[in-house]
Order: C-alpha cells, then sequence, then structure tokens
C-alpha cells in the first residue's frame, strides 16, 4: 500500500496491516502489579473542588458509617472533609 499524508503526518500502511488477532499470551487488563501506582491517590485537601459542599452519595454512605460507629458529624461537610471522614470510618470498621 503507498503512503498517504494527511496533515502533517504520512501514513504507510492501512489500519488492518497494524491489527492482531486477539490478546498476546501473557497480556494481561485490570489490576496493575502491586506498588505499580504508588501515589496516585492525592490528598483530598489537594483537590480542585475539595470546598466544594459534599456529594449526596458521600452524604449517603457517610451517614450509614456515622451511623454504624456511633458518631455524629457536621452535616456541612466539604468533599475533602467527607472523603476523609469515610476512609477513616471505613478503616476503623474493617
Amino acid at each position: 500500500m503507498a503512503a498517504r499524508t494527511v496533515g502533517a503526518a504520512t501514513y504507510s500502511q492501512g489500519m488492518t496491516q497494524n491489527t492482531n488477532d486477539g490478546p498476546q499470551q501473557g497480556e494481561t487488563i485490570g489490576a496493575s502489579a502491586p506498588g505499580q501506582h504508588e501515589g496516585l491517590e492525592r490528598d483530598p485537601s489537594d483537590w480542585v473542588s475539595g470546598d466544594d459542599p459534599m456529594t449526596e452519595a458521600q452524604r449517603s454512605y457517610l451517614d450509614t458509617l456515622a451511623k454504624q460507629a456511633g458518631e455524629e458529624l457536621p452535616a456541612d461537610l466539604n468533599k475533602a472533609q467527607a472523603s476523609e471522614h469515610i476512609e477513616r470510618l471505613k478503616a476503623e470498621n474493617s
């Protein structure tokens, strides 16, 4: 197949010549190896939207976790605060 120029890029073969017949042996998708993505979780206090009011999903989940733990929390938490409480309560209830 002849080379074809599109914009600034030149393509030398058709797409069908670049495809494979399926997954290669040993190829996986999904979970990464332990430690491969350490540090990708951002601290909730660094979130751009962390100061926004907590979402309804956070409110509902936090309400359930707080009841299970016998705790009362302020209803006006922001997203970051709600996330921190959720993580703490999950760890305590584990």
